[in-house]
Order: structure tokens, then C-alpha cells, then sequence
């Protein structure tokens, strides 16, 4: 096995991405590859059809893989474990068999993917406490504290967007009462606009053209946000916080009355404010940081492997 290249694959809702990546974090070759849902492991066929595109080049022959998927990843790393309501089939399947790999494949929940992306080549290169949201039909999470990813006990570290910010407000997916996701994500906008906006992107289209009622909406939203986002400010205690998904492309509308609302509740300690940066990496940041997850344990293998080497040299030399 070779530490050189690295290949990452990102399941999604309806496609499998992969890239192959040199050990710098440099993307060498992309392939996407999509699939109806509602085909039976489809998404299966749809993953090793991106992989082998990329196996097509030489240099991907003896690059170890990486997976990043939907749901909580299993504590040993080679499956999701939980994943309810789509992509049947997908809990505990094991990957390194699923792929026939001749190295285990580590398998890493996606937002958590999309986070170690960014920290590795992308917006928030360099830094070591880092919290990220990903603003779409849900709001995903993920946070990094003095250089380590939280997982947690059973994967559930980071998922911010379930966090409870008001109790008269209905449950999330998770059960938590007027979550973050709620507030925020796509899937609530019709319940949350009593049906006059189909989409997230209707609703800031309207606010941007100076719509009244689209304005309450959105801010409202908005507001919910900052408060979040003070709230994980406390308790991480982040460098900067990344923002990613089709939400946060709304720019200016997203980022200046999120600035507005979030800069006088924010504990600026020594007046010191945390940063809010757009995520640059885009959909392939969960295959990106797939790719670095499997550089990691390849590395790691690899040491363990040579220490296993040494031990053993210098118990012969002694015997």
C-alpha cells in the first residue's frame, strides 16, 4: 500500500462521489455518479462505479480508500450503524468487504468528512478548533477541538443541527423540540411559511426583493442561527466557524443579518469574536476528507506496522 495517492468516495441522497487525491490533498481526478433512491441498493452499484473510473489510473492502484456516508458511523469504523428511513441496506453494511479492498476502508460519517476537507485543504486550513454547519434540507455538523475530530460514544458528536432552541416549537427527525434543523432547514419552510414559500431559495428571492412577510420569515430563521451559533461558541470555543450547503450560498443575505444578530449575543471575550467563513470545497468535501481519514489510518498502519518490526528486531537481538 501505497501513501502517495488516496482515493475518497462521499455517498450522498442521490449520487456517489470519489476523488482521487495526491498525499497533499491535491484532487488528481473526480468522478460522480448518480442513482434513483428508490432502486434497491442502488446506491451501492452507483459507489463502485465511481470507483472503478478512478481505479482506471494507474496511480489509483495501490492508493488506500476512505468512505464518507450519511448516519452514525459504527465505533470500529468500517460501517454506518445507524441510518433510519433511507438508503435500506446501508446499516452495517461493511465497506472494505462491500468493495473488495485489500485494506481496510475507514468509514466516516459525512459532515464529519466535510469538516477534516476543510481543515485539510480548505477554508479553514491550518486551524484546530474549528466548528461547521451545513445549511440545507437538514443542518448537518461537525467540530474539531485542539486538533481532534469529535465523534463521541456513538458518533453523535457535531450534530448541532438537533440542538433544542425552543420547546413550543414541533420536533425534529430526533425528537428534539424546535431544533436548530427545524428553524433552519429546507424541509420545515413550508410549515414555517404557512405554505407560501416551496423553498428555501423562494423565501430569500422574495426577502432580497424587499417581501415583508419573506423578511419576518427569514430573519426569524436567522435569528435562530446566531443563537446556535453562540451557543456552540460557548461550549467549543472555536477558532472559526464554517458555514456549508445550499443555504449558505445565499451569500450577503445569509452572512450580513446572521453578523447583524449574532455580534451582540456572542461572549467576545477580550473582545475577541469568532469568525463566520463560507465552506469552499463544495460537494466533493465529504470524498476530500474520506480521502484524508484513509490517509490518516494508512499512515497510522504503517507506523504500527513498523513498530511491530522493531519490537520484534530487538526482542531477537536480546534473545
Amino acid at each position: 500500500m501505497s501513501t502517495e495517492f488516496v482515493i475518497g468516495i462521499d455517498l450522498g441522497g442521490s449520487s456517489a462521489k470519489a476523488v482521487l487525491a495526491k498525499a497533499d490533498g491535491e484532487v488528481l481526478a473526480k468522478a460522480n455518479v448518480a442513482f434513483d433512491p428508490a432502486v434497491p441498493m442502488g446506491w451501492l452499484e452507483a459507489v463502485r462505479t465511481a470507483l472503478r473510473s478512478l481505479q482506471e489510473d494507474p496511480r489509483a492502484k495501490y492508493a488506500p480508500m476512505g468512505l464518507s456516508a450519511p448516519g452514525l458511523a459504527a465505533v470500529d469504523g468500517r460501517s454506518i450503524a445507524f441510518m433510519p428511513g433511507r438508503l435500506a441496506g446501508l446499516e452495517g453494511l461493511d465497506w472494505t468487504t462491500a468493495l473488495g479492498a485489500k485494506q481496510a476502508v475507514p468509514v466516516l460519517n459525512d459532515a464529519h468528512a466535510a469538516l477534516l476537507a476543510e481543515v485539510w485543504v480548505g477554508a479553514a486550513r491550518g486551524c484546530r478548533n474549528v466548528a461547521m454547519l451545513t445549511l440545507g434540507t437538514g443542518v448537518g455538523g461537525a467540530a474539531m477541538v485542539d486538533g481532534h475530530l469529535l465523534r463521541g460514544a456513538i458518533g453523535r458528536a457535531g450534530h448541532f443541527g438537533h440542538m433544542s432552541l425552543d420547546p413550543r416549537l414541533p420536533a425534529d427527525i430526533c425528537g428534539s423540540p424546535g431544533s436548530l434543523e427545524f428553524c433552519m432547514g429546507n424541509y420545515s419552510i413550508g410549515e414555517r411559511s404557512g405554505n407560501a414559500f416551496a423553498t428555501t431559495h423562494d423565501l430569500i428571492d422574495a426577502y432580497n426583493l424587499g417581501d415583508q412577510r419573506a423578511a419576518e420569515i427569514w430573519l426569524a430563521s436567522v435569528d435562530a442561527l446566531a443563537r446556535g451559533l453562540t451557543s456552540i461558541i460557548n461550549v467549543i470555543d472555536p477558532e472559526v466557524i464554517l458555514l456549508g450547503g445550499g443555504i449558505a450560498r445565499a451569500g450577503a443575505s445569509l452572512f450580513g443579518p446572521l453578523e447583524a444578530r449574532l455580534r451582540p449575543i456572542e461572549w467576545a471575550a477580550g473582545g475577541h469574536q469568532v469568525p463566520l467563513k463560507p465552506a469552499t470545497l463544495g460537494e466533493y468535501a465529504g470524498a476530500i476528507g474520506a480521502a484524508h481519514n484513509a490517509l490518516q489510518q494508512a499512515a497510522a498502519n504503517i507506523l504500527q506496522s513498523q513498530n511491530k518490526t522493531l519490537h520484534s528486531n530487538l526482542q531477537y537481538s536480546h534473545g
